[in-house]
C-alpha cells in the first residue's frame, strides 16, 4: 500500500508528492493529460518551433516561493531568466510606469509627487520579504509566524480595499499600475484584502523579479517531476480519475483538482456548495513576425506588460465582468513577451506573446477584435506582426484544464472572505470529511499562482496525519 496518492500533476500536486517523498512516505502521482503541468505547460499552439505557455507565463510568485526555494530545482533544469524590467504598465501618451527590481526607479516612474509615498509604502517589507512571503503564503495556520510584528503590520495595510491604499497617491500613474495589480487575479478593486495582493505583487518584484522559466513554463512542472522521480516518487500521465475506486490503494488521497471535482470523486455530496468560481479570462497566444511596437519604450523591455489607460478604465473593465456580467470593450489586459529574454521559445527574429482579458465566467464569445485594438492604442501596427494566432475562451480553458471552471484561471473567485478563507470557512481547509482525503490546489490558501505553497501547505496536514495512523 501506498503512504500517498496525488491526483493531478499541476504545481501544488507536484509539491505535495514532493514533500511527502521528502520526509521518506511513497507517493505517487496521476494526471489526466498526456503531459505533466497543470496551468504551467509549454505548448506549440500556434506554428511549429513556437512555444507558448496556455496559462502563466510570468512568474513573480514561483521565483520567490519558499517551497521552490527549498528545492533543487535548477539541477532538474529549471532556470529563471529575467527581462530589464519584471514589468512596465503603459499610458496612451507614450510614456509608461514601471515596476522595477529598484524601489527608486519604479517610484521615480510614478513622478514627484508621489514617489516618495511609494518609497514609504515598500520600505517597511521589503527588509523581511522573504519570512514576511513565508508567513503570508503558509496562511492559515500552518505553521505559526515567524514574524508576527511584521505580518500584523502588513495585515493593516493589506486587509482594506485596494482603493483605501491608492488614496495615498496623488496622481494617477501610480493608482494604475497598481489597479492593475490587483487585477491579475481578477478581483474587484474595493474588496477586501485586495490593497495586500497588489502590495504582494510589487513587494515580489522588488525582491526577485517577474522572471520566465528558460524554455517555458513546462521547465517548472518538469523540474518537479524530475526531483520527484529522484526521490522515488512515481508519475503516471493519461490517467483520468472518475472515482477514488479507480485508484491503488493508499493511505491518503491528495487532491490537486477543484472543489467541485474532488466532491465528485470522493462522494463528499455537497460539502462545497458554497464555494464560488470567479470570472474567466479570453486568452490570445500569437506567433509575431518581430517585437511588440510598443510606443512606450519601458515596454519594449518588460517581460510583462500591462494594459488600461488609467485607474478608472481598469475599474470598469472589472465591475463590467463581476457586476455586469458582460465583456468589457477595453478590457484590462495582463499580457507577457517571454522572447525578449528567452530566443528558444520562437524561430530567429520571431517572437511569442500572450495577452488575456477578462470575461463572464463561461463566456462563449470572441474577445479577440477587442483585444486587439486595445493593443493597438499602445503598439500601433501590432495586427501587422501577427504570423498566426490561437485563441481560448472559458469553453476552451476549461476543456484544457479540468480546474478552470467557467474559465476561471484562478480555481475559485479572489472576493470577499474567499479571499483567505478558501474553499471553505475552516482552519483546516486542506482537509475534508472524509478522513483520508485532502485537497491541495489553488481553491486553497494561499490561492492562485504557480507558487506550489497550496501543496506545501497541505502536504504538512497529510504527513501530520500519516504519523498519528
Amino acid at each position: 500500500m501506498l503512504d500517498a496518492v496525488v491526483v493531478g500533476a499541476g504545481p501544488n500536486g507536484l509539491t505535495a508528492a514532493v514533500e511527502l517523498a521528502r520526509r521518506g512516505f511513497s507517493v505517487a502521482v496521476f494526471e489526466a493529460r498526456d503531459t505533466v503541468g497543470g496551468g504551467a505547460r509549454t505548448e506549440e499552439l500556434t506554428l511549429p518551433g513556437f512555444r507558448h505557455d496556455p496559462c502563466s507565463a510570468a512568474h513573480p510568485l514561483a521565483v520567490n516561493s519558499p517551497a521552490f526555494r527549498a528545492m533543487p530545482l535548477e539541477r532538474h533544469g529549471l532556470e529563471w531568466l529575467h527581462a530589464e524590467l519584471p514589468m512596465a504598465h503603459p499610458f496612451t501618451d507614450g510614456t509608461a510606469a514601471v515596476l522595477s527590481r529598484s524601489v527608486a526607479e519604479t517610484a521615480a516612474s510614478f513622478g514627484p509627487r508621489d514617489a516618495g509615498t511609494y518609497r514609504r509604502l515598500v520600505a517597511p517589507f521589503l527588509p523581511r520579504w522573504d519570512t514576511l512571503a513565508r508567513d503570508f503564503m503558509s496562511l492559515p495556520l500552518s505553521s505559526l509566524p515567524r514574524d508576527p510584528v511584521t505580518l500584523a503590520r502588513f495585515g493593516l495595510v493589506g486587509l482594506p480595499p485596494s482603493t483605501w491604499l491608492t488614496r495615498r497617491f496623488r496622481d494617477d500613474r501610480a493608482r494604475t499600475l497598481f489597479a492593475g495589480l490587483v487585477a491579475h487575479v481578477m478581483a474587484p478593486l474595493n474588496g477586501i484584502l485586495t490593497g495586500g495582493i497588489g502590495l504582494v505583487f510589487a513587494l515580489a518584484a522588488h525582491a526577485r523579479g517577474w522572471p520566465v522559466a528558460r524554455g517555458g513554463s513546462q521547465s517548472i512542472s518538469d523540474a518537479l517531476a524530475s526531483y520527484l522521480k529522484d526521490l522515488g516518487g512515481t508519475v503516471h500521465t493519461d490517467y483520468e480519475v472518475r472515482r477514488l475506486d479507480d485508484l491503488p490503494p493508499a493511505r491518503a488521497y491528495v487532491f490537486d483538482t477543484s472543489p467541485t471535482a474532488l466532491a465528485r470523486i470522493a462522494d463528499l455530496g455537497q460539502y462545497y456548495a458554497g464555494f464560488r468560481y470567479g470570472p474567466g479570462v479570453f486568452k490570445v497566444d500569437y506567433a509575431l513576425d518581430g517585437p511588440v511596437p510598443w510606443t512606450a519604450r519601458e515596454a519594449r523591455v518588460a517581460g510583462t506588460v500591462q494594459i488600461g489607460a488609467d485607474s478608472a478604465e481598469i475599474g470598469a473593465a472589472l465591475r463590467a465582468v463581476s457586476r455586469e456580467g458582460r465583456a468589457p470593450d477595453r478590457p484590462f489586459m495582463i499580457t507577457v513577451q517571454p522572447s525578449v529574454v528567452d530566443p528558444t521559445r520562437a524561430p530567429a527574429g520571431k517572437q511569442v506573446f500572450w495577452a488575456y482579458g477578462h470575461v463572464p465566467s463561461g463566456w462563449s464569445g470572441d474577445l479577440t477584435d477587442v483585444i486587439e485594438r486595445q493593443l493597438e492604442r499602445f503598439a500601433p501596427g501590432f495586427r501587422d506582426l501577427v504570423l498566426a494566432r490561437a485563441t481560448a475562451g472559458p469553453p476552451e480553458l476549461a476543456a484544457r484544464n479540468a480546474n478552470y471552471v467557467g474559465g476561471d484561471i484562478a480555481s475559485g473567485a479572489v472576493s470577499g472572505l474567499q479571499t483567505l478563507l478558501r474553499p471553505k470557512l475552516s482552519l483546516f481547509p486542506y482537509s475534508t470529511p472524509h478522513p483520508a482525503v485532502f485537497i491541495c490546489s489553488s481553491a486553497t490558501p494561499p490561492g492562485p499562482g504557480v507558487h506550489g505553497m497550496s501543496g506545501h501547505n497541505a502536504a504538512k496536514a497529510v504527513w501530520r496525519r500519516l504519523r498519528q495512523t
